[in-house]
């Protein structure tokens, strides 16, 4: 695997800008931060190599990629996973139905949740795309108040699909 930074010999830069704890902050040529570092017995790493001239911090480099692990890792863990809920219609769906998968769309808006509500077509439904288009329209209207529309409906295969996301931030329990 590859290092992400350049270490002692492998900086090829002339001059470094040096900064870190004990040190003089300053440019210095390559050489001569080289001979700073071995004298504290740390590395030379250079941090940003696109500056002029190139930045480069006098550290124990072993510490300095275990704390860049740990900070990803703790970055990993405080993003937040989409999760998509999926409902079901039928082109035919009938109000009391509507009713009832709009009542699970609210609670997983509130809880957060993204929803794909979507129309399956079976056999020759398909010749009703108007009324699969209408009932996702009103499905979206209905949570309007709740969600606002990703992705307006749109025919793929045999599916129409509308995505939805919530509008606020979810209120944990």
């Amino acid at each position: 695997m590859e290092e992400p930074y350049k270490v002692n010999e492998k900086i090829t830069a002339r001059e470094v800008r040096v900064v870190g704890d004990n040190v003089e902050q300053g440019v210095y040529s390559t050489r001569d931060a080289q001979k700073l570092a071995n004298e504290q017995n740390l590395d030379l790493v250079e941090i940003s190599p696109t500056a002029n001239p190139p930045v480069c911090r006098i550290i124990d480099y072993s510490k300095f990629k275990y704390e860049q692990k740990k900070k990803t890792r703790e970055m990993k863990a405080k993003q937040q996973k989409v999760v998509i809920k999926e409902i079901r219609f039928g082109p035919n769906t009938d109000d009391h139905d509507f009713e009832f998968k709009l009542k699970h769309a609210k609670g997983f808006l509130e809880s957060g949740y993204k929803i794909k509500s979507y129309v399956h077509f079976v056999g020759r439904s398909i010749v009703f795309k108007e009324r699969g288009e209408i009932l996702l329209l009103k499905f979206a209207q209905a949570l309007e108040d709740l969600a606002k529309v990703e992705q307006l409906p749109k025919l793929e295969g045999k599916r129409m699909f509308l995505i939805l996301s919530p509008k606020a931030a979810p209120v944990k329990k």
